[in-house]
């Protein structure tokens, strides 16, 4: 079997928390005192294209919240939004020390906007773990649709049987695996590291000799 050379994370679920999710829209549901119904058939109508780039943050808010006038302003629930991403401090540093030992590629492969990815990439500091940013937003394409998996590789130039892809939702690891990748589903960074020590990934182990 192929060593590793490349190691494709997920973003939401790993090392942050997610972006948007159904939790964070509860919460702006309940701040906003929007109709919970309303805005879940709208979100849900919308979200797809947003996270593939195909409308902005502007439209998918004009489609789901501000298609009436609102007691609140866009900036407000803006920054509301924003507000919602945190880090998952344990799995950031892991992830930081398999980019530090220069031993693969470390690669962001994630589903989310423009606006929401860019601003966590800041935040965060994520240019610092990651070389390449593989976004559903930029690529056109989202989890678990095959050909995201396949453009990852394609662009990277890595082969699948030397790529591992870690994600915390088990039907994201499934179509990878179709296309030949190797898996891991993050639990905790403990976990994390364990497993892709099985596959041969071991920060205590220096690659060849001088």
């Amino acid at each position: 079997m192929a060593e590793p050379t490349a190691l494709f994370f997920d973003i939401g679920g790993v090392i942050l928390s997610n972006g948007w999710d159904r939790g964070a829209r509860r919460r702006a549901i309940e701040k906003f005192g929007l109709d919970e119904e309303e805005f879940t058939s709208r979100h849900e109508m919308v979200v797809d294209a947003w996270e593939m780039g195909q409308i902005t943050m502007e439209e998918y808010l004009r489609r789901t919240v501000f298609y009436r006038r609102r007691p609140f302003t866009r900036d407000e629930f803006e920054s509301f939004l924003f507000s919602q991403s945190h880090e998952h401090h344990e799995a950031l540093g892991a992830v930081k020390r398999f980019s530090a030992s220069n031993r693969w590629l470390v690669a962001a492969l994630n589903n989310e906007s423009s606006e929401l990815n860019e601003h966590r990439i800041k935040k965060f500091k994520l240019r610092e773990l990651f070389s390449i940013f593989l976004s559903s937003c930029f690529l056109g394409v989202r989890k678990p649709d095959e050909k995201i998996y396949q453009l990852a590789l394609r662009i990277t130039q890595r082969s699948p049987a030397e790529s591992v892809f870690i994600d915390d939702r088990s039907i994201n690891l499934e179509a990878a695996e179709r296309v030949g990748m190797r898996t891991v589903l993050y639990k905790d960074p403990q976990q994390l590291t364990a497993d892709l020590g099985r596959l041969g990934v071991h920060l205590d182990h220096k690659k060849g000799k001088d």
